[in-house]
């Protein structure tokens, strides 16, 4: 047998469904008792992504499992370690959004950027107006609409000029 050479990942890809019942031996050589990520493919394109401490047991599951037989490819993905498996499976699964996989990732102990992002647009937006067509005041009265309902397109954004 060959030394195996410590390297933050291996991997192979792209390996028919069959080889699972034809070299399951060879390929449980390689991964059993590695841990890693993994994708199934069906057709070409990537149907499931998931991840596992044993990839040879998860990936035998597979034959027998609701996705038994939705894949015809498989690719494998061993790691040294699995501090960051999780949010990398995460990461993958909201990127890719494969049609197998019925959640979309948890990111643990994660900030969503979303609304301070949102929150800082609009205060460049409004620096920007404010620069191009002066300061401008709103007030409640500006929100409301004229009884027929057909307010002018810029009458809820100006109503007073400041001074």
């Amino acid at each position: 047998m060959r030394k195996q050479v410590p390297l933050v990942c291996q991997h192979v890809e792209n390996i028919s469904r069959d080889a699972m019942a034809d070299f399951q031996d060879v390929i449980r050589r390689y991964v059993r008792h590695r841990q890693g990520l993994y994708a199934l493919h069906r057709k070409g394109k990537l149907y499931y992504v998931g991840l596992a401490s044993d990839l040879y047991w998860r990936l035998k599951s597979h034959l027998k499992d609701r996705h038994g037989t939705s894949w015809d490819r498989f690719s494998l993905y061993l790691t040294i370690g699995d501090k960051h498996l999780k949010e990398l499976e995460s990461l993958i699964l909201r990127i890719t959004k494969p049609t197998g996989n019925k959640v979309k990732g948890k990111f643990a102990k994660s900030d969503n950027l979303k609304r301070r992002l949102t929150t800082d647009i609009k205060a460049i937006q409004r620096d920007q107006l404010n620069g191009i067509i002066g300061k401008i005041i709103i007030t409640a009265s500006t929100k409301s609409e004229p009884s027929d309902g057909k307010a002018p397109a810029l009458h809820s954004y100006i109503h007073s000029w400041a001074n």
